[in-house]
Order: C-alpha cells, then sequence, then structure tokens
C-alpha cells in the first residue's frame, strides 16, 4: 500500500481536523524576498501537516534567482505553502506562504484574495529584498506587519532602525522572531491579529 493510499485507509489524522467550536477563519498571507524563512515559519507554527510546494533547485535558475547571501539554499517554493494555527477556540488562521522569486510573483494575485493581512519576512543581511514586496502590499491595500527573522551571522540592528531602512509608515508594527520556534512565529501573527483590530476599530470611529 502506498503512502497516499494509507492516508486515505486510515482518514485524517485527528490534528487535522477543523474544531467543532471555531466560527471565524481569517486568511492570512506570508511574504518577503527568496530565502527569509516563510517556509520555515509556516511549518513551525501550523498544527496541521502543512502543505508546501518547495522543489529542488536548478540550472534553470541560474542567473535569474537572486542568491546573494543564500548560496547554500538548495530548494525554494514555487507555488506556496498552506497551513493553519487556530487562535483560540473561536478564531483560526489560514495561513499562505507566497514564493520569494520575482519570477513566480505571478501567483501572488491568486493567494491575496480574501487575505486580511500580511506578515513581511525581512532578513536584515538582504534588507533591499523586501523594498518591492513592501511596495506590492502597499499598492494593493493590504495591512502587514514586518517580522524581522533571526538568522545566525545576521547584523542586529534596532528594530527603529530596520524601520528607517524599509521606509515603513510609522504605525506599521515591526517585531523580532524566529521563524524557527512555534512560539515566536505564533506572537509574530498574535501581532498581526491585533493591528488589524486596531485598524478595523479605527475604521468604525472615523
Amino acid at each position: 500500500m502506498d503512502f497516499e493510499s494509507s492516508e486515505r485507509a486510515v482518514g485524517p489524522r485527528s490534528e487535522d481536523v477543523l474544531p467543532e467550536t471555531a466560527t471565524a477563519a481569517v486568511k492570512v498571507v506570508i511574504v518577503g524576498g527568496f530565502g527569509v524563512g516563510k517556509t520555515t515559519l509556516v511549518g513551525s507554527v501550523s498544527e496541521i501537516r502543512p502543505l508546501t510546494t518547495e522543489e529542488t533547485m536548478t540550472q534553470a535558475g541560474v542567473g535569474v534567482d537572486d542568491t546573494n547571501g543564500v548560496e547554500r539554499k538548495t530548494s525554494t517554493t514555487v507555488a506556496m505553502d498552506f497551513g493553519r494555527i487556530s487562535i483560540n477556540e473561536e478564531l483560526v488562521l489560514y495561513l499562505f506562504g507566497t514564493p520569494g522569486q520575482e519570477r513566480f510573483w505571478f501567483l501572488w494575485r491568486g493567494l491575496f484574495e480574501g487575505a486580511l493581512g500580511a506578515v513581511v519576512l525581512v532578513d536584515t543581511r538582504r534588507l533591499e529584498v523586501s523594498f518591492d514586496v513592501i511596495g506590492r502590499l502597499e499598492e494593493r491595500g493590504v495591512p502587514f506587519v514586518v517580522a524581522v527573522n533571526s538568522f545566525p551571522d545576521a547584523p542586529g540592528y534596532p528594530l527603529e532602525e530596520v524601520r528607517g531602512a524599509l521606509d515603513l509608515a510609522p504605525g506599521v508594527p515591526i517585531v523580532d522572531c524566529d521563524a524557527r520556534l512555534r512560539g515566536s512565529a505564533r506572537d509574530v501573527l498574535m501581532t498581526l491579529m491585533r493591528y488589524l483590530q486596531t485598524l478595523a476599530l479605527t475604521t468604525e470611529a472615523s
């Protein structure tokens, strides 16, 4: 019996079943440049086995994908990553990780449909790869927070210095995170939820 048929035979895993208490679902996109940790974040925080579309990098990407600073990376997302996390008994977040290379950005339009907000992951070794990503979010009017992912050899700039380098609006939250750690990734998502709530209340009051 192959893996897929054995999965069908035993049925869905208990953690894959949506809680009966869930009353609201929110779509969130995880974006960022190539190699900033999007797949890692979705995988670390998801309460279900995440769906990934990672493929081995080949010669086709040579001269096309910017691998400066991530030369040891051997695989890349070519469509999306998908995961799910329950924030509480009622609220569930569906997470969609986008591909980082510019040649796959045509997929973003579909991934952003219905998204309530976004997390922008950045790497302080390569802040420049985040400029276009943030610009696209601003053009689409998608609210977002910025999470500075921790890499062992990355410069530890103060968050307000990173804010200035990215030319973020004063109200956009920016936080440190380690995408490998579930608690840290969850804190980032909670920051986004609080930000979206603040924006909603501001809109209602105006």
